[in-house]
């Protein structure tokens, strides 16, 4: 038995084009918006990341936490990538 997904209605076509912002998007947003406003001389990334992390409900963390792990991955992922079309003569 193969299963075959229903059509979409009008609101899932819709939506699917939405990208979805996680909530640990949104305060990073909102913590560099506060730190621009509040340290005019700069600031680091890590600072915006620390603000986020302590805005950020208890109850999201865990979930925060995976999506951290998951980001950090596809960095080290596509920098393999690069340096191997790199080391094979195809940088780009």
């Amino acid at each position: 038995m193969t299963w075959t997904p229903e059509p979409l209605d009008e609101f899932d076509r819709i939506t699917t084009q939405v990208r979805m912002v996680s909530p640990l998007q949104t305060l990073f947003a909102q913590a560099e918006e506060e730190l621009l406003a509040t340290r005019p001389e700069g600031f680091t990334p890590e600072d915006i990341g620390r603000r986020a992390w302590d805005l950020l409900p208890e109850a999201e963390r865990e979930q925060a936490f995976a999506e951290l792990l998951y980001a950090y991955w596809e960095t080290v992922v596509a920098d393999r990538e690069t340096w191997a079309r790199h080391d094979a003569g195809g940088a780009r």
